[in-house]
């Protein structure tokens, strides 16, 4: 929280660099995760799950979770991009005559669901478990399939997490699209080059609104997908638009009802240029800022951090800063926050646009606001 505050950044230059000499370039790279290894199956994915778990007394709050509900009656929906890549790219490495290392040798490092698969594990979850991987949006939609296992009466509480780890795959293969900027990420600024490649996981508990009152509460999942193009965003913007009406329609709000956009904003050119047309045209005169300046773009985790950033947002009364914008685009320069502000917000959006145009808009409220 003091980092939202503060405007502070976690990027560092790149020191992550399995096979040779680091990419030159800055990353989101996650600091002290567990040293001891993930019980059941070791990853670095995985360890990144158990940090997750043990901040802000998460854990014990799943504990009651599945203790009131019962555990069949909890579900889990996980977003990904790349699972447990990270751990295939060193299986790979080390490859004996033909044949996996034995530390690596179980087909659950090797499969997308496997992360969804350990976290009920080492849980105790035993209700439906889900992975959803549409790219940058996975975890954002990851809340629109848990909200309606709850409305459907399949589950009394679900876990929605985000989480991706660095690996070379996604380094490399940004930057071979000539997406990764050599400095770090600056969102909607006029200069920008890039992304800069991030890590994390996060965690949220969704319940019913009788079950939690004064908990924040989840208006609506608006989602789309128009296939425009497999890496670029549809020069109109058209999936990204629809998303937003999708959820503004869900949530019976108008969009000046709203005090705060947490924008994708990874700082490609593209990207940037469609969501500050989006902003302009449906959005205008409301307070928005990209977070990823402070935490790297973390891909399929991107959708769930953000949302919990968005929260901390709602329940702190700031507007966080996008990091790393020094001259913004003149379309979107007099609502992007370039500082923290502090003032009171009641209503937030959260846009997440992926790969293959899979879009999501998250529309977040404080209890008394709902």
């Amino acid at each position: 929280m003091t980092a939202l505050r503060t405007g502070r950044s976690g990027l560092r230059r790149n020191d992550y660099a399995p096979n040779g000499p680091p990419l030159p370039c800055w990353i989101g790279r996650v600091e002290d995760l567990p040293s001891q290894p993930a019980p059941g199956l070791d990853t670095r994915l995985h360890r990144l799950l158990m940090l997750a778990l043990a901040q802000d007394g998460f854990s014990a709050l799943l504990t009651r979770a599945l203790s009131d509900c019962g555990a069949a009656r909890v579900a889990l929906v996980l977003g990904t991009s790349t699972a447990n890549i990270e751990s295939s790219e060193q299986a790979y490495r080390r490859l004996d005559h033909g044949h996996l290392p034995r530390d690596l040798a179980d087909a659950r490092v090797y499969h997308l669901h496997g992360p969804a698969e350990w976290l009920c594990a080492h849980t105790g979850i035993a209700g439906p478990a889900f992975t959803v991987s549409t790219a940058c949006s996975a975890s954002a939609k990851a809340f629109g399939l848990g909200a309606r296992l709850l409305h459907a009466g399949i589950a009394d509480a679900v876990l929605v997490a985000g989480a991706d780890s660095l690996c070379s795959s996604t380094l490399y293969g940004f930057n071979a699209l000539q997406l990764v900027d050599a400095a770090p990420c600056r969102p909607f600024d006029v200069e920008r080059a890039g992304l800069s490649i991030g890590e994390g996981a996060a965690l949220v508990l969704l319940r019913r609104v009788a079950d939690a009152p004064g908990a924040p509460r989840l208006l609506a999942c608006g989602e789309s997908s128009d296939a425009h193009h497999l890496s670029a965003p549809h020069p109109e913007g058209l999936g990204a638009a629809r998303a937003l009406q999708t959820a503004l329609r869900e949530c019976a709000l108008p969009a000046q009802a709203f005090d705060y956009i947490n924008l994708h904003g990874t700082a490609s050119r593209q990207n940037d240029a469609v969501e500050t047309a989006l902003v302009a045209q449906a959005l205008p005169g409301i307070s928005a800022s990209s977070t990823k300046g402070a935490t790297g773009h973390t891909l399929g985790a991107a959708g769930a951090l953000e949302a919990v950033l968005t929260l901390l947002a709602l329940r702190e009364g700031v507007v966080p800063a996008t990091v790393g914008c020094i001259r913004p685009e003149p379309g979107i320069a007099a609502q992007l926050a370039l500082v923290p502000q502090s003032r009171a917000l009641r209503r937030a959006l959260s846009f997440s646009f992926g790969f293959g145009g899979s879009n999501a808009c998250l529309a977040f409220a404080c209890a008394d606001a709902a």
